[in-house]
């Protein structure tokens, strides 16, 4: 298994390689520039322009480097039919915001109904497969696991968006939320190869398209992923963790989408309880680190190391499921 996860990532690797150089100056011809927040952190007003819907590249690259291996990966197939789902819905909200000009892009009760409905779908498809997925194993606890029952299919959901969304505010500096969903999806590529999983080669996938996308979105970034990406990398990293039984885990391996998503809630409550003061400088959290004066180098870096640390605690807490 894991010589055709090797050979999946080198393909998608090597498509991404391909293609941006292909895509980006077609990108800046149609101006599909990203447009910069006036009052985000001014370091970021020169990127105004910069080509985004990158992770349309992402999703073809993950497609051509994974398909050819799927013939009889049922588990695979679901995994990639929710990476696609949620790149399509992000792409809907680029194509407003960049091409329609409507800055607010995607409406919400139609972005949330998308996004349920393409959960819903894929977690309903995977329980026709096998109903033991309704289980989760528990961190640290030696392959001890919680059966939800009839709660699986709620818990997900709310795992699903949760991740989702964590992945979509951590895209915010170059190169941050590729190399940190790189990192991630490198732990789950291991341990569903120390499962003896079949999704081990989707994954192979994933992180070689994401590695091969990184040569052009790590500082200063020739191309932006967009919501097309971080939609798709949060749906992939949710479906997989699902897939493998162990989504508890995100909360160790994927703690910077975590910590993401609640520095915006605390920011947000924050300011509405106080009158208008705000807990960080800005939110996401890298956006704080930013307005104390790190460089976003440094920023991306330590989410970096923060991650790689974070996943060697994850293969800790496997205990005795690899």
């Amino acid at each position: 298994m894991i010589e055709t996860a090797l050979i999946a990532a080198l393909i998608a690797f090597t498509a991404n390689i391909i293609l941006c150089p292909i895509f980006i100056p077609w990108l800046k011809r149609v101006k599909f520039g990203q447009n910069v927040r006036e009052d985000g952190p001014k370091s970021h007003l020169k990127k105004s322009g910069t080509p985004t819907m990158g992770g349309i590249v992402i999703l073809i690259a993950f497609v051509i480097g994974g398909i050819f291996f799927l013939s009889d990966n049922e588990t695979g197939r679901l995994i990639m039919f929710v990476t696609l789902g949620f790149g399509a819905v992000g792409f809907l909200d680029d194509y407003i915001k960049v091409v329609k000009k409507r800055s607010l892009g995607l409406k919400a009760l139609p972005k949330i109904f998308l996004q349920l409905l393409i959960s819903a779908v894929f977690l309903y498809l995977l329980i026709q497969i096998d109903e033991d997925f309704a289980r989760f194993y528990v961190p640290f606890m030696s392959g001890a696991y919680i059966h939800l029952g009839f709660m699986f299919i709620p818990v997900s959901i709310f795992i699903i968006l949760g991740t989702v969304n964590g992945a979509n505010f951590t895209d915010g500096l170059d190169g941050l939320a590729a190399g940190v969903t790189v990192l991630i999806t490198t732990f789950f590529l291991l341990v569903s190869y120390g499962m003896d999983h079949e999704v081990t080669t989707i994954a192979g996938a994933a992180a070689g398209s994401l590695l091969g996308f990184l040569l052009f979105n790590t500082y200063p970034a020739r191309v932006f992923m967009g919501d097309t990406g971080s939609l798709a990398l949060g749906g992939f990293i949710a479906a997989i963790a699902i897939v493998l039984r162990i989504p508890l885990f995100l909360v160790i391996v994927a703690l910077v989408y975590v910590v993401e998503v609640l520095s915006v809630m605390i920011q947000v409550l924050y300011f509405k309880k106080t009158g208008g003061k705000r807990f960080f400088k800005m939110a996401p959290i890298h956006h704080h680190f930013e307005q104390i004066g790190w460089p976003e180098t440094k920023v991306v870096s330590v989410f970096y190391i923060v991650t790689v640390i974070l996943i060697l605690i994850g293969f800790l807490a496997t205990g005795g499921i690899i």
